[in-house]
């Protein structure tokens, strides 16, 4: 009797230590398995990966964050995000968390000068738009600022809102899949 207990002991024991192996094996793009224990996975130019973030300006003002809508995917150095933040993923792992600060030429530009221009408040009036300081004009896809209204005119700035600004990103990696 005491032999079938050990057995039956030892068979619990070898199955649970199945059971809890198995919860940790990390499967890579070419089918080899790793314990995840001692393993995460690294982002890598190509990877899809997923991430939480929070980008302030230096002074703290928070322009933008994923918080309440959910992770951001992307495949790393695929150009669908700004280079610095590209960057700044490549090396992090599952679960790190960094801070970053980019700068303008590795964000959203310069400002261009060339992207400033100054329009006849007749021109608009034709268009049915009465120019005012904040107001929002679209003009051949591109997003633009009424950033000043003198006499006949209205200056508009094309440029992204976030041209010429540092940033701050605090950025947690949540998931990497390789490709």
């Amino acid at each position: 009797m005491k032999n079938i207990f050990l057995i039956s002991l030892t068979f619990i024991v070898l199955i649970s230590g199945c059971i809890g192996q198995a919860d940790s094996m990390v499967v890579e793009k070419d089918g080899a398995s790793k314990n995840a224990s001692n393993f995460q996975l690294t982002a890598e130019k190509g990877d899809h990966v997923a991430v939480d973030y929070w980008g302030t300006l230096e002074d703290g003002t928070q322009f933008d964050t994923s918080e309440g809508r959910g992770v951001l995917e992307f495949d790393v150095g695929a150009g669908q995000m700004i280079k610095g933040f590209d960057d700044a993923v490549l090396g992090m792992k599952t679960n790190e968390t960094k801070i970053v600060t980019i700068s303008p030429k590795d964000g959203y530009g310069e400002k261009n000068s060339k992207m400033i221009i100054d329009v006849s408040l007749e021109d608009l009036s034709r268009n049915n738009i009465t120019a005012a300081i904040g107001m929002k004009i679209y003009s051949q896809g591109l997003e633009g600022v009424v950033t000043n209204v003198i006499s006949n005119t209205a200056t508009i700035d094309f440029n992204h809102p976030l041209a010429d600004k540092t940033l701050v990103f605090k950025i947690k990696m949540v998931k990497i899949v390789k490709k």
